[in-house]
């Protein structure tokens, strides 16, 4: 154990007041005690870190683990899924613990983190950094700290465990993920693409669209369940319908040849333009404004709410003055409870 591990390992044991970050523009600070609504404990396991990245790699692969951060925020329920469901499973948490430190970092919070340049910058200036718009969001790095994977949103346990023999094993090292899920996990599911006659039908002519829609690309496989229940519940709500009719639509199979012309007028097929986009999960749906330029992007365990969410966040065109996705959907969480209308995030 480094100095600086012995140095943190010490400071938990002060008995100190709880301050938890607020968001810009939040309520005053809490009283003495007092945490954030919403707040989740994190696994004891989890590494008490200074928050120096290059130090953690390095104390890290001294160990022979890599190092994975997990950007999270209070009353976010996918990152409560993580902590309640995914870890509490022995098998999930004890190859977590064997692969990897686990580094909390607060999409939020103000504690100072030293990134991989050496520049000292909040954890909020971090997760802008990274580019962090949804939580959790996970980043696991190499021995050098060079991000091998990312995984936006959250992953359902037997997926999630592929990624950490991903991960742990090295295996980026011999195959590309999209490749390495494909032979080890396909899913159980219906085995078929839900095709719907409201979408647009080939030839995918993209950049020849015709109107001024914004266009939703649904890139998903056969073999999927998330598919499976994303069009046969989330995407049959009123609601989804509602929002749908706002796009022109595209559902494609990711490892297909399928002809496109893609927005920006290059001619290929569904295979090579997700491999381009870098689409690693299924469902994903890619987002591009009336002009053929990609403008958001979801790629996660989304149930109906945020799914609505991430249409309205483009078809409203709020993506253009509100460049952090959550909070548009806390805004919008809050506009519809306002309403009347009570919103279960997990519904």
């Amino acid at each position: 154990m480094t100095f600086r591990s012995l140095a943190a390992t010490a400071a938990m044991l002060l008995v100190l007041p709880v301050w938890a970050a607020e968001p810009e523009g939040g309520a005053a600070q809490l009283q003495e005690g007092m945490v954030n609504p919403g707040f989740e404990e994190k696994p004891d396991w989890f590494k008490q870190s200074f928050l120096d990245i290059r130090e953690d790699v390095e104390e890290a692969s001294q160990q022979g683990k890599r190092v994975m951060l997990y950007f999270y925020q209070d009353g976010c329920p996918y990152c409560k899924k993580l902590l309640e469901t995914n870890f509490s499973l022995h098998d999930i948490t004890e190859k977590t613990r064997k692969y990897l430190d686990v580094i909390a970092i607060n999409m939020w919070g103000d504690r100072e983190v030293v990134d991989f340049a050496g520049k000292s910058v909040t954890e909020k200036q971090f997760a802008v950094d990274l580019k962090v718009m949804f939580t959790p969001t996970l980043v696991f790095l190499d021995e050098n700290g060079e991000v091998i994977m990312r995984l936006n949103g959250y992953y359902a346990p037997h997926k999630f465990d592929v990624v950490l023999d991903y991960v742990g094993q090295h295996k980026e090292k011999e195959i590309g993920f999209r490749e390495y899920w494909a032979t080890v996990a396909p899913p159980p599911s219906t085995g078929v693409l839900h095709e719907d006659k409201s979408y647009l039908q080939p030839p995918y002519r993209l950049a020849e669209r015709k109107g001024k829609k914004p266009l939703l690309v649904f890139f998903e496989q056969k073999d999927c369940s998330d598919c499976d229940e994303l069009h046969l519940d989330i995407l049959k709500r009123k609601e989804s319908i509602e929002l749908l009719k706002g796009f022109d639509v595209v559902l494609l199979d990711m490892w297909s040849k399928t002809a496109v012309q893609t927005p920006d007028g290059v001619d290929t097929t569904a295979a090579d333009w997700s491999k381009k986009l870098n689409i690693q999960y299924v469902p994903s749906m890619v987002f591009f404004d009336e002009s053929g330029q990609e403008v958001f992007r979801r790629g996660a365990y989304l149930k109906a709410f945020h799914t609505q969410a991430a249409m309205d966040y483009v078809l409203s065109g709020a993506y253009k003055e509100q460049p952090s996705f959550q909070r548009f959907i806390q805004a919008r969480a809050e506009a519809l409870e306002a309403q009347g209308i009570h919103v279960d995030l997990m519904q």
